[in-house]
């Protein structure tokens, strides 16, 4: 049975930049295939695409709640196709349509390069369509180049962690570490930089981990590619996330030092401060390594701004631990971070624990935590009232007459400016400190 082919697409992220990348390149395959018009809202779709993620809490839950939502278009629409992708489709297989069966395709990270001839099967068959292979990183060899547009672009470099985390389920739906040959990840740069790009940012679950194939054959680790990059013409911004301490080298210090075109801006998570619990994490390092390498690396940049990521709670958390992540914190001085409680992801290690610490302790020390952070970024905001910094617009805020742009630090700005100015980068002299953002001025050259 073969119904009209679709012409409308629908796609909800879910979860990180890796992710918003991966949405991207779904929107350019199916264009590329079937010419699909991007839609506002799942009602307009011929095809509706979930890209999950399962990082967070209840994110299964998450999943099945919105695609209860999308029974109900369905009932309208028997036509209609329903994907769920990415990382919870990858955990949970076939489970998902055995629990919601008007869904017809769930497909993971690794596989949505497929997407369109299996749209195409469900389309001309009326069959459903369970893919969740995990393949070496060949979905890039497939994936049309990329449409660009955007001043700021996300490329990934590498995908999956070898890292294995206690608590972190990235492993089991990413797979292992995979890095890209050099000379495709700068094919792509060039092709982002050609279409108006400005701004790389490269991606990786682990991304200074990478490990590829260098353009002269050789095995080039990450600071030799961040050197590459830096190189290509047009670019006056590049970026990178996420990290991980144990890949942070001397070559990517001195990246850093040495390549003003790379950020003064590093996201590096720790998730506590108690060597004990960091232990119990797996996470490989210790408190004191983690400080030597903030050392190191405020010693090469100055201005560095730094975020992480913590988990509270974690099981056999007492209050001595939190005590000392809290002292962390303080130590560094964190710009922002983000803070989760714990709680256990289906197939971890950590699962397998008694989740030993109560909800309400949890929330408690939650508050304390955010309520540290929150401080700690109203000063680093505070701090950049009266300087003059670059700031690069990348799009109109919702004050009319504003534009709004980022600092080299990644701090937010707000600046009454021309619409022509949106692509530039200008000196701003900042002029007031929000609650999350800043306001300035633009400097009269």
């Amino acid at each position: 049975m073969t119904t009209a082919s679709p012409d409308t697409l629908f796609i909800k992220t879910y979860g990180c930049q890796m992710n918003s990348y991966d949405s991207e390149r779904m929107v350019e395959l199916m264009q590329s295939a079937y010419g699909l018009r991007l839609v506002a809202t799942p009602e307009e779709a011929d095809v509706i695409l979930m890209n999950t993620c399962s990082v967070r809490e209840k994110a299964e839950e998450k999943v099945y709640s919105e695609l209860g939502r999308y029974r109900k278009i369905k009932q309208r629409n028997p036509h209609l196709i329903i994907g769920v992708g990415g990382c919870v489709a990858q955990q949970e297989g076939k489970r998902i349509q055995q629990r919601a069966p008007f869904v017809d395709l769930v497909f993971g990270p690794q596989t949505y390069h497929q997407l369109p001839q299996m749209v195409n099967r469900i389309r001309r068959e009326r069959i459903k369509i369970t893919n969740v292979e995990m393949p070496e990183i060949e979905k890039f060899d497939h994936l049309p180049k990329p449409a660009g547009h955007h001043l700021s672009s996300f490329v990934t470099i590498m995908e999956g962690c070898d890292k294995f985390c206690t608590f972190c389920v990235v492993p089991y739906t990413r797979g292992e570490e995979l890095s890209r040959p050099a000379a495709d990840i700068l094919a792509e740069c060039r092709n982002r930089l050609e279409n108006g790009a400005v701004e790389i940012t490269l991606l990786g679950q682990n991304v200074n981990g990478y490990r590829g194939v260098g353009t002269d054959g050789e095995e080039w680790d990450f600071a030799t590619l961040l050197y590459a990059v830096a190189e290509l013409p047009g670019l006056q911004r590049l970026r990178f996330t996420t990290s991980h301490p144990l890949e942070v080298n001397e070559g990517l210090i001195e990246a850093f030092r040495d390549l003003p075109i790379l950020m003064p801006f590093l996201h590096l998570p720790v998730q506590s401060g108690s060597d004990r619990i960091l232990k119990a994490m797996h996470r490989g390092h210790t408190r004191a390594d983690y400080l030597r390498i903030i050392d190191q690396l405020r010693d090469a940049r100055p201005d560095l701004a730094l975020s992480s990521d913590f988990i509270v709670g974690f099981p056999g958390e007492g209050d001595a631990d939190f005590a000392n992540t809290l002292e962390l914190v303080r130590e560094v001085g964190f710009d922002s971070a983000y803070c989760f409680n714990y709680s256990p992801r289906p197939g971890t290690p950590a699962a397998e624990l008694q989740d030993s610490v109560p909800q309400a302790v949890k929330q408690q020390r939650l508050t304390e935590l955010l309520g540290l952070m929150r401080e700690q970024s109203r000063q680093a905001l505070e701090r950049q009232v009266g300087r003059t910094v670059k700031v690069l617009f990348d799009g109109h805020s919702k004050q009319e007459g504003d534009l709004i742009g980022r600092t080299p630090d990644y701090k937010i700005v707000h600046a009454r400016a021309n619409p022509r100015l949106i692509g530039h980068t200008l000196p701003v002299t900042i002029t007031r400190a929000y609650g999350q953002s800043l306001r300035g001025e633009i400097v009269v050259q």
